[in-house]
Formats: C-alpha cells, structure tokens, sequence
C-alpha cells in the first residue's frame, strides 16, 4: 500500500481533523493547508486550520474566507484534544509549528506529515511525499488525481497553482520537471490569470519592506574568496521601517545575483537569537551547512534558528564554515 492509499483510508475512517503548518508560512504552506482543508470539507469531515504564525499581509488574498487561525493559547486550550488526526504540510520537524509543539509531540491520534522536505522527524504515523516533488502543493495534485479522492475545483485550483509556483521560484528552480509545467497547464485551465496571481504574490507589498530591502542590501558583503555574499537585518532596521519577519522573506536570493557568487547568507536577528538564510547554485548543499547550526531544509534553500547568541558573536564561525562548502 503506498502513502496516498494510506493517506485516504485515514481520511475515510476519521471525522476530525487538524491542520497546521510552519512559523512564517510562505504560499506553498498556506496553498496546501487550504486545498487540503477543501478537500477534507467535500468529504463532510470537520476540519480546522490553527497556525503559529499569523497570515502574512501580501498572502491573505489566498484566504479571503478567513479560514485559518492564529494560535492562541488560551483560546485553543483543548484544540489537540478536540480532533482524531493532525496532520502537518509543508514541514516535518515538530519543532516549527513553535507554541503548538507540545501539542503536536503529545498528541494521541494520527500523527501525519505531508512534506518535500529532507530528514524528516520520527514521530509520525504517516509520512506522505519525499523531496522529490517540487512543492508540497504538487504532493496534493498528485494524491488527487492517483486517488480520485475529491474533483479539482477553481478553489483548489489556485491554491496549488500557487504553491507549485512560488515554490519552484517561478517555474525556474531544478525540481520543475515537464510534469510539473503539464500540472501546472490543468490548474490553469480552472480559470486561473498567471500575470494576476504573481502580482498579488510578488509585486503588493508595503512601501516599508522596499524600503528595508534597499537598507539590507547596503549592508551586503563578499567575502575573501567572492564566492559568498552575506547580508545582515537588525531589528533596529524592522522597527524603523515598521516592517516584519515575513517582510523579509527573498531578501536572501538578491546574494545569488552577484557573478561569481555561489552561496548567500542573510543575518536575521530575533528577539532572542538571530536566523540565518543560506542560499546555494548547483550541487552546493547548504541543508548540510544549515545542519552544522542545528538547521536543515533543501539542498540549494536552507536555514537555522539560534537562540541566545548575536550576528557579531556568530558571523565570522558562519562564514568559515560555508567557506568549507565552495566548489573550489
């Protein structure tokens, strides 16, 4: 029996269902929590959408039935003890899903994961994809056309167009395969305006976050070898441009457009640590750089979060050791 079959029997013999993704959400974590739920709500199954982290502003247009929540502790006090299966996209380490983590390891009923992502956690009943796929939006068109579990409607449509499109980076990353562009050419025959979804996607955003873009990247650096490119967000810089975490999503790819540059570096500081976004071209695997700062993600897109330490005391260890990554 594969994932996809297992995946619908678990579908078919339970009533309640939680869904949730990452902190920060971007469209492929947002689409596919919002097909999904679709598809569950077709089937007549309750279903609910609880997420760390808020909607960012520019994305709130693939929501407009406000269907997902934010979390609030008091509020979903008995949320995990209230569903027969929580099932997590677009992530598969608990840890990211931050203040729901204790709910989600305690959890339980059906634990299920569906991701594209490397290494996931064991922890799981159920794990449904694998990085092969593109996008986890792309692990759902597949499930519903193997499985014939719900019709594709114009709702879900979109949802998927957008998450298989913002995570091959436009249709330009490694993984967009000629079955992804014939996927793609189905969702858009629902009626789908590609120029008009990547305007809300790309080109709505605040005046703040350009304004931030332009300060980041003032701050831009190689380092001795040229091969890497580093940038640095304070939150000195957030606040003074009224700006937020998720203003700062793609600030790190603008490194990877320097020639000669193969791997790039954003600095983020947190409250309580910072963040670091690592970008890669080739075979150059940054999840294994990441790793090395307890992070992880995709091959050529990864980063880590650290906690009690400053981009000074940390930047100079960062940089050596992705010097150890160059295709010298």
């Amino acid at each position: 029996m594969n994932a996809f079959t297992e995946l619908k029997k678990i579908i078919e013999a339970n009533n309640s269902f939680l869904l949730m993704t990452h902190v920060n959400p971007d469209p492929d974590a947002l689409g596919s929590e919002l097909a999904f739920y679709s598809i569950l709500k077709k089937l007549g199954k309750q279903v609910r959408v609880v997420n760390h982290s808020a909607t960012p502003y520019n994305l709130e247009f693939m929501d407009e039935e406000k269907i997902i929540e934010k979390f609030d502790a008091e509020k979903h006090s008995e949320l995990f003890a209230q569903v027969d299966v929580c099932v997590i996209l677009d992530l598969n380490n608990a840890g990211r899903v931050v203040k729901m983590e204790s709910g989600l390891r305690s959890f339980k009923g059906l634990k299920v994961c569906i991701d594209h992502h490397q290494d996931p956690e064991d922890i799981f009943d159920l794990i449904v994809g694998g990085t092969e796929y593109s996008a986890t939006g792309e692990i759902l068109f597949r499930f519903i056309k193997e499985t014939k579990i719900a019709e594709l409607d114009s709702f879900i449509a979109n949802q998927l167009y957008v998450a298989i499109m913002t995570d091959t980076g436009s249709f330009r990353f490694e993984r967009t395969t000629p079955e992804v562009h014939q996927m793609i050419a189905e969702l858009i025959s629902y009626g789908i305006n590609p120029p008009e979804v990547y305007d809300k996607v790309y080109n709505q955003f605040n005046f703040g976050r350009v304004k931030l873009l332009g300060e980041a990247l003032s701050t831009m650096q190689l380092d001795s070898t040229k091969q890497i490119a580093y940038m640095i967000v304070t939150k000195e810089m957030l606040e003074r441009n009224e700006t937020s975490e998720a203003d700062v999503d793609g600030f790190v790819n603008y490194c990877l457009t320097i020639a000669g540059v193969e791997i790039g570096i954003l600095f983020y500081e947190l409250k309580d640590g910072i963040k670091i976004s690592f970008r890669s071209k080739g075979e150059i695997a940054v999840n294994k750089l990441a790793a090395e700062f307890n992070g992880g993600g995709h091959r050529n897109a990864s980063g880590s979060r650290l906690f009690n330490v400053t981009i000074d005391s940390i930047k100079e260890k960062v940089i050596t050791t992705t010097q150890k990554y160059l295709n010298n």
